[in-house]
């Protein structure tokens, strides 16, 4: 089955079911005309939200660095006291994340409750002649940003990206004045869950093949694949009666494009990259156990001084709330000033929930403006 675009047949990924609607939708047209348009339009929105959109941050900004690795977003005054870098994850999704929707964005939280200066990685995605980039070479990218930002920020880590702020806390403990980790895994051996056991029960050789069938990288449908199948029910049945029962609701649509625009279009990670975070943190647990070399330096957690708050998802599948907390064992910081703080909900809820954002993330930015 295949689709004009641009005036070229384009198929349409046999990963995506937008094949059945068209059965069901043909079956139907006796049922009234009423019931094919509906049928029709269902089948034209599926393919619209997993085939067409793409992520857009939400809340207005600028360019301040183009680097190799990544956009280094800039919002609100930049002459506004110690700024703040949220480092978005380094796990396959965009750092629209971290700034999703207009009423329910990070960012917008976080400039709305003291921080005037706030700045977002935003990752790029990994072309061919960057599937040799290492964990060392997006350490050197964060530093050149935190240099240009004076060289003394505080850092806010979400997922992936907190295991990177907490590297450079101690790697360069001078550079960082507060820490927030939030659904960070920092020590992976703790707790359970099933990407835990997923990364423990493959060996090496499985990560390896994924990246050589990339091309020498790892391909962010691949990882998608797998989050998804996580959860099979929910993405591969639930989601399409969902959409199919409110297809004739502009609110619904609007609010599940704008979702799947970034969900469904995850970008691609350096081959050498990933196979050392798997391998190195995640099987090898390096960072927790202060054997981990970045930038030419064993790192010692303990050199992290600062304060430090963390966040957990209680019901997290993808960081264990104890891979976070953990870290409060592990860092030089006085228990006096670490915060350890378990909120309800999952993993993306912990950074684009609405909840979170009105009951939990107020609290966290008046936090750091405090320090």
């Amino acid at each position: 089955m295949a689709r004009k675009h641009a005036g070229v047949e384009k198929p349409i990924p046999m990963s995506v079911p937008a094949f059945w609607p068209m059965n069901m939708a043909a079956t139907m047209i006796e049922a009234g005309t009423e019931l094919y348009v509906k049928n029709l339009k269902f089948v034209e929105e599926e393919i619209k939200i997993y085939d067409e959109l793409r992520p857009v941050l939400a809340t207005p900004h600028c360019t301040r660095l183009n680097l190799r690795t990544m956009r280094l977003r800039e919002y609100g005054n930049p002459d506004d006291g110690i700024p703040t870098l949220v480092d978005a994850p380094h796990a396959g999704h965009t750092a629209v994340i971290a700034d999703y929707h207009r009423g329910q964005s990070l960012i917008e939280t976080l400039l709305a409750n003291g921080l005037g200066h706030v700045l977002l990685t935003d990752w790029k995605s990994a072309t061919e002649d960057m599937k040799d980039l290492e964990i060392d070479n997006y350490l050197e990218e964060m530093v050149i940003a935190i240099d240009d930002l004076g060289g003394r920020v505080n850092l806010v880590g979400l997922c992936q990206g907190g295991w990177v702020c907490a590297m450079i806390a101690a790697r360069f403990p001078e550079k960082v004045n507060s820490l927030v980790l939030a659904g960070a895994p920092i020590d992976t051996d703790a707790g359970s869950g099933p990407l835990k056991h997923m990364v423990h029960a493959s060996p090496r050789s499985f990560y390896e093949e994924l990246v050589a069938l990339g091309g020498g990288l790892m391909r962010g449908k691949f990882m998608l694949q797998g989050w998804k199948n996580m959860h099979p029910e929910q993405h591969y049945f639930e989601n399409l009666i969902d959409l199919y029962e409110h297809i004739n609701d502009p609110a619904y649509l609007k609010k599940e494009e704008t979702f799947e625009s970034w969900y469904e279009n995850p970008i691609d990670l350096p081959g050498r990259w990933y196979l050392q975070v798997i391998t190195q943190l995640f099987m090898e647990n390096r960072l927790a156990k202060g054997t981990f070399v970045g930038l030419g330096r064993t790192l010692d957690l303990r050199k992290i001084k600062c304060p430090v708050y963390l966040l957990a998802g209680e019901k997290d599948d993808i960081t264990a709330p104890e891979q976070v907390l953990g870290a409060a064992k592990l860092i030089g910081t006085p228990r006096r000033d670490i915060v350890q703080e378990t909120v309800p909900g999952g993993h993306i809820g912990l950074f684009m929930g609405a909840r979170t954002l009105s009951d939990h993330w107020p609290h966290i930015a008046q936090w750091i403006a405090r320090h």
